[in-house]
């Protein structure tokens, strides 16, 4: 998990608390209350600025966080028939250059495999 990611995603009252020399790691577990865990610490959804997407079944919840996606987007995307344009447009912005997932994505990493996997979950459910 880079660093980076915790600095900008934890609020400042956990960010305070945080010790830089430990190792972090994201939790993905949908049951698991837990964000992010070192050996020694750790940091639920309350510690985080946003909502997380792993955490998180709203609507209102991203799954791109750089270019502000939400559960909602992807499900009307489906619905419409369009549901390879929003994917499409995320790789044309991880190609130009504007991806910040390590900034945006609580996870640290980059939100096209949770867009695509939310898409294909869209379309067995349909």
């Amino acid at each position: 998990m880079p660093l980076v990611t915790l600095k900008a995603l934890l609020t400042p009252a956990a960010l305070a608390t945080m010790d830089p020399k430990e190792v972090y790691r994201f939790c993905p577990d949908t049951t698991c209350s837990v964000v992010y865990f070192s050996p020694t610490s750790t940091y639920g959804q309350a510690d985080v600025k946003v909502p997380v997407f792993q955490k998180d079944e709203r609507g209102t919840t991203p799954v791109c966080y750089c270019f502000g996606h939400t559960r909602a987007d992807l499900e009307q995307a489906h619905r419409e028939g369009q549901a390879d344009a929003i994917p499409s447009s995320i790789q044309a912005h991880i190609r130009a250059g504007r991806c910040g997932c390590e900034l945006n994505n609580p996870q640290g990493s980059c939100c096209l495999g949770n867009v695509n996997r939310t898409l294909a979950s869209e379309a067995r459910h349909a």
